[in-house]
């Protein structure tokens, strides 16, 4: 009996199994879940045994059945090894593809204006952007590197912590001739702007914690814009469509461009989170990763 020509079915069962639904698999895999049940089936073929358990409309979560549950530490292992085996292919050489994920707002704030510099220094290296706010998993996922913004703990990751940044009100400079905005409390008056891309039960600065800094109290910040990106908050605020409360890494550009003005700089509040370079142990030493990870950093310090 031959094994399979690919290993597509055994990664869809393992996402599958951990998932426990190949529409949560599909998304993590980035095919259609029909994808995702076709590659199962077409295992299930091969093995002449089912690797899930069937049950009837109230089961809503894929359970394996008891042997393809003894298999599974084998196969996530046997996974794991391989991924790291083509990584070790390619470490002898700079160049390749380099995958690197970050959230839309960061690429498009930060790393797109800058890239051409690393393309310019690595001309051998490809780089494939992942633009999500999801955690990927590296590993399944084949990413190299990537920059997440928290508190630096993402488990199976090395997180290097790579720019701390402040918060703070910005404007346009039309919206500022109009309104002459001269104390914090006068804000309250206006279109607040609210980021909802990152939550602030997780330490994420909000209006409400930026006015108690500015020692405005009982200041109302229910009612306003809210938008589920930070690019698109600051365009907003470009456009004259309110205040919105930055973040200095995303709102650097606008505001050394004079598209954004920075409100009441006396006033310095810096956020409990930071940007992290993320990426697996076991890749610490790739060449291709070492080159934009130091990249990175001497772009930060460059300011």
């Amino acid at each position: 009996m031959k094994s399979p020509t690919h290993l597509n079915a055994l990664r869809a069962f393992e996402a599958a199994a951990r998932q426990q639904g190949f529409s949560a698999a599909a998304a993590e895999l980035n095919v259609t879940p029909a994808a995702v049940g076709q590659l199962v089936r077409s295992l299930e073929t091969w093995l002449g045994a089912p690797v899930f358990v069937r049950g009837g409309a109230g089961h809503a979560r894929l359970v394996p059945t008891e042997a393809a549950q003894r298999a599974l530490p084998d196969i996530r292992t046997g996974l794991e090894r391989l991924s790291l085996g083509l990584e070790r292919l390619k470490e002898a050489s700079h160049g390749g593809v380099l995958t690197v994920t970050v959230s839309p707002a960061f690429a498009a704030k930060w790393l797109l204006p800058r890239i051409d510099r690393f393309q310019a220094a690595w001309p051998d290296t490809d780089v494939r952007l992942d633009t999500t706010l999801k955690l990927l998993d590296f590993a399944a996922q084949g990413i190299d590197v990537g920059v997440r913004y928290g508190a630096g703990r993402w488990p199976g990751l090395v997180a290097l912590q790579f720019m701390q940044e402040e918060i703070y009100p910005v404007c346009s400079a039309d919206l500022l001739r109009r309104r002459r905005l001269r104390r914090p409390a006068e804000l309250v008056s206006q279109t607040l702007i609210h980021d909802l891309s990152v939550d602030s039960s997780q330490g994420f600065a909000s209006w409400d914690a930026w006015f108690e800094k500015a020692g405005v109290a009982g200041a109302g910040t229910r009612r306003g814009l809210r938008i589920n990106n930070s690019a698109a908050v600051l365009q907003a605020a470009i456009d004259g469509q309110g205040v919105a409360l930055a973040r200095s890494v995303m709102a650097r550009d606008d505001v050394a461009a004079g598209r954004l003005v920075r409100l009441f700089p006396a006033i310095e509040f810096r956020s409990a989170l930071a940007y992290y370079i993320v990426y697996r142990e076991e890749c610490a030493h790739l060449p291709r990763l070492v080159a934009f990870r130091d990249w990175l950093v001497a772009e930060e310090a460059r300011g």
